[in-house]
C-alpha cells in the first residue's frame, strides 16, 4: 500500500495526542478545570427534557448489550456477503474497545464530572468507553461504506451520517453528565490514531 506510511503516521500522532492528554488527566487534572467547565456549562445549560430525553436515547445506542446486537447483525451480513475482512475489523474494532477501556480506565482512575448525572453510569471517566466504541466500531463502518458502497451520492451521505452519529454520541456523554469533554477528546484521539494504525493492514487483507 502506497500510503501506508502516511496512515501510520497519522495513527502515531493522533495516540501521542492521546498518551499527552492522558498524562495532563492522571498528574495534573487541575489544568484542564476550566476547559471543561466552560464546554459542559455551555452545552448542558437548563437541561431542556427534549434534549435529554434525544441524547439519553442516543447514548443507550452504544450500550454494552445494544451495540454488540447491532454489530453481530452487520457481522453476520458481511459474513453473508463473503465480506471476510470487513467482518474482522467490525468485530475486532469493538473487542479491542472493551480491552482498552478495561485497561485504560484502571491507569488513569480519574472520577468522574461532580455534576449532576442524567443516566446511570459507574466506573472511572477517562477514556469514554462510549465514546472509543462509537470512534472504532463506527468509525469502521465509515471505512467499510468509503470502500463497498459504489454509488457517489449514497456513499458520501451514509459517511456524513456515519460521522455526525459519532459526534453525537460524544456529545451526549458531556451533556448527560457522566464525561467531561476532555474524555471524550481523548478517546477521539485514541480511536482515530487505531483506525489510521488499523487500515494498511485490513486494506491489505482484503486483497488477500
Amino acid at each position: 500500500m502506497k500510503n501506508k506510511q502516511t496512515f501510520l503516521t497519522k495513527g502515531s500522532f493522533a495516540l501521542l495526542l492521546f498518551v499527552i492528554l492522558g498524562y495532563v488527566v492522571k498528574f495534573h487534572p487541575n489544568y484542564l478545570k476550566d476547559f471543561d467547565s466552560l464546554i459542559q456549562i455551555t452545552l448542558r445549560g437548563d437541561l431542556p427534557h427534549t434534549l435529554t430525553f434525544f441524547f439519553s436515547s442516543v447514548t443507550s445506542l452504544i450500550n454494552t448489550p445494544v451495540i454488540m446486537t447491532w454489530v453481530a447483525v452487520l457481522a453476520g451480513f458481511f459474513l453473508y456477503k463473503k465480506w471476510w475482512s470487513e467482518a474482522i475489523l467490525l468485530i475486532g474494532n469493538l473487542a479491542l474497545t472493551g480491552l482498552l477501556v478495561a485497561f485504560l480506565k484502571n491507569i488513569y482512575q480519574h472520577s468522574r464530572p461532580a455534576i449532576q448525572h442524567l443516566v446511570e453510569e459507574g466506573g472511572f471517566s477517562f477514556p469514554s468507553g462510549h465514546a472509543l466504541a462509537s470512534t472504532l466500531v463506527v468509525g469502521a463502518l465509515v471505512i467499510i461504506v468509503s470502500q463497498r458502497v459504489k454509488n457517489r451520492h449514497l456513499r458520501h451521505l451514509l459517511q456524513v451520517l456515519l460521522m455526525v452519529f459519532i459526534l453525537t454520541i460524544m456529545t451526549s456523554r458531556v451533556y448527560l453528565g457522566v464525561h467531561y469533554p476532555t474524555d471524550v477528546l481523548g478517546s477521539l484521539f485514541l480511536g482515530l490514531g487505531m483506525l489510521h494504525i488499523e487500515f494498511p493492514y485490513y486494506d491489505k487483507m482484503r486483497f488477500q
